[in-house]
């Protein structure tokens, strides 16, 4: 492909509704040790639904070889994960890939006809973008450029 930036899978992540149960099965069949995703205030350029929605999800993320598992468990307020979890229940909820540059790599979906519904950025300009691809692909991909590498 060369050009897109969906080539590296970064990670997997699983909407559901209780993070711990969900980790406490993870963890009994051998997927671990799992850690908190860095505060989500960090994200200070934020271009999403709702900010509160969006600041009351919680994630947390094991490594599965060289690909992440991410779990994300959102709040009652209105939340693209949150209208996801209501309507299917827990499952994938997105796709993430790893990115050296968000802003490029959102510019290049865009020339690839994608449009985003969500990003944010933070100050070091890492951060990430959701596109508009569930109808298409069946799930939401999503570009991510690391702030601390391996997370």
């Amino acid at each position: 492909m060369g050009d897109s930036p969906f080539e590296q899978l970064h990670h997997i992540c699983i909407a559901v509704d209780d993070i711990d149960r969900a980790v406490a099965f993870y963890e009994s069949v051998g997927i671990g040790p799992w850690h908190d995703y860095p505060p989500l205030e960090e994200f200070t350029d934020l271009q999403v639904r709702s900010a509160e929605g969006f600041r009351a999800l919680i994630y947390r993320w094991a490594m599965i070889g060289d690909v992440q598992l991410q779990l994300v468990q959102p709040g009652s307020v209105d939340t693209p994960q949150r209208e996801f979890l209501d309507a299917h229940g827990p499952g994938v909820y997105h796709l993430g890939f790893v990115v050296a540059d968000a802003d490029r790599a959102e510019r290049d979906a865009a020339a690839l006809g994608l449009s985003a519904t969500a990003r944010g950025r933070r100050p070091d300009g890492s951060g990430f973008t959701y596109f508009d691809t569930r109808d298409g692909a069946g799930v939401t991909l999503e570009i991510r450029q690391s702030a601390v590498p391996g997370t």
